[in-house]
């Protein structure tokens, strides 16, 4: 019996199976391989939940319904197009009848990873989605991104079908988590940024220094927005792109830096504040190349242009020609390698332009461009059927020439459309407005927000 129970301890012994039978080196590729499995698993639940708190747009759009044509779609092969609209909401709303005061396309090298970016000149003359010609923000405003995407495809012969929107609270809380962007600030903007950045302190609750002095420095969220936003200097909105442009690069520089900790921070922060219609898994797809994307050159649309009060629009932009501008611009993104001309559908519209303001000659020049003249608040014809809902026409007592519904003056030169006098010191100096922006609200004079509604309280210069 004892040999019996010997020889049976030997065979167990002898049969080894399963993860025991494996070797050391096995064992441990096993291990490590299913560790990173998990921490994978793990990175992917976090950021899934992170982009959670994404406002992301799931209403279903058709290319045809974007004025993405087939010939649009062949061209931007091996691109990426997303229009970035920056609008002007205190309460986040990012959708219509919010103005997009920023308008860019940012197209995606899906080859190289490079990216160019061109601002499209918010007051450009281009066809709207009704046939008529109009300021190129005014489609946003009509009909949210579906239709400022369609406006943008069929004006300029793209294929962009997605969109991300933020608003100024977004800018301010991304420059303040990757610790400031260096600006190199002249001495005619000193004044502008301590006056925006007044009226942004009102609107978010944020808390700023002024700027003091002109040159190189680092501006804060709040300093960095107000830059973006000056408008009234020379070169007007032309030189207002190209501040904006000249932030963005710079914190695109800054995130491609930043730890995980700040990334971590800043997602938590922004995001809410962000509109979009890419799909989780499209975002997935394109943030695991995120860090090897390189900025390119950026520039302004249109290249040629001249500017004009035209009857029913008001001070716009006008491209010399529409035509001549869109091959320009497709040069840009696509290069020169393959032969492009224009659809018949731009050709169309760069004639009706034609037609309504006459055969023009380039004749800006960006960096002197004085400030484009506005109709005044009681023009009607142009503000289309808004009415006064002050019942008093104040013009006499400001001296920045922009009349408020609301009534009551500002000594600070603009009327306050709460009826009172609403004197507020820069923080640094400067005037306490610079000339656009009203801290009552009230209704839209009507130049802003194309036919008719409310105003959001930022800018009630019909320009602006």
């Amino acid at each position: 019996m004892a040999r019996e129970r010997n020889h049976y301890r030997r065979g167990r012994r002898s049969k080894k199976r399963g993860f025991a039978a494996w070797s050391l080196g096995k064992k441990l590729g096993i291990i490590l391989g299913g560790t990173t499995a998990l921490v994978a698993a793990a990175g992917a639940v976090i950021l899934a939940s992170k982009l959670s708190k994404l406002d992301i747009d799931t209403t279903t759009v058709t290319p045809a319904e974007l004025n993405v044509s087939e010939e649009a779609r062949q061209r931007g092969t091996g691109y990426l197009n997303v229009a970035l609209f920056g609008v002007d909401s205190r309460d986040n709303e990012l959708d219509k009848g919010t103005r997009s005061d920023t308008i860019m396309i940012a197209s995606l090298n899906r080859e190289t990873l490079e990216v160019k970016i061109s601002s499209v000149y918010r007051d450009t003359l281009l066809e709207q989605k009704d046939g008529t010609l109009n300021k190129a923000n005014a489609a946003y405003s009509y009909g949210g991104p579906q239709e400022a995407m369609a406006l943008l495809n069929k004006n300029l012969d793209m294929d962009i079908e997605h969109y991300v929107t933020v608003n100024f609270n977004s800018l301010i809380d991304v420059v303040d988590a990757v610790g400031g962007v260096e600006i190199d600030v002249q001495e005619e903007e000193i004044s502008q940024i301590c006056g925006y950045a007044i009226e942004i302190m009102k609107v978010t609750d944020k808390v700023s220094a002024g700027v003091t002095e002109p040159g190189p420095q680092i501006l804060n969220g709040v300093q960095a927005t107000a830059y973006s936003r000056i408008r009234k200097t020379k070169g007007d909105d032309f030189r207002r792109t190209e501040r904006q442009r000249d932030v963005l690069t710079k914190v695109v520089e800054k995130l491609q830096q930043a730890s995980p900790a700040q990334l971590n921070k800043i997602i938590d922060k922004v995001f809410p504040e962000v509109s979009t219609n890419f799909t989780l898994t499209e975002i997935l797809e394109y943030a695991k190349d995120a860090f090897d994307y390189k900025l390119g050159e950026t520039i302004g649309f249109p290249f040629d242009k001249t500017t004009d009060d035209l009857a029913g629009v008001g001070s716009t932009v006008i491209p010399v020609t529409l035509e001549s501008n869109v091959e320009k611009l497709h040069t840009f993104f696509y290069g020169e390698g393959e032969a492009y001309t224009v659809s018949s559908k731009v050709a169309g519209i760069s004639d009706k332009i034609i037609a309504k303001a006459g055969n023009r000659s380039d004749l800006i020049d960006e960096a002197n461009q004085d400030i484009m003249d506005q109709p005044d608040d009681d023009d009607v014809s142009y503000r289309g059927s808004n009415t006064n809902s002050g019942n008093n026409s104040n013009k006499g007592n400001n001296s920045g020439g922009n009349t408020n519904s609301g009534g009551g003056t500002n000594s600070g030169g603009n009327t306050n459309g709460g009826g009172n006098n609403n004197v507020v010191t820069p923080p640094s100096g400067g005037d306490a407005d610079p000339g656009e922006d009203i801290p009552g609200g009230g209704e839209d004079p009507g130049g802003e927000t194309p036919g008719g509604g409310e105003d959001d309280g930022f800018d009630t210069d019909p320009a602006e």
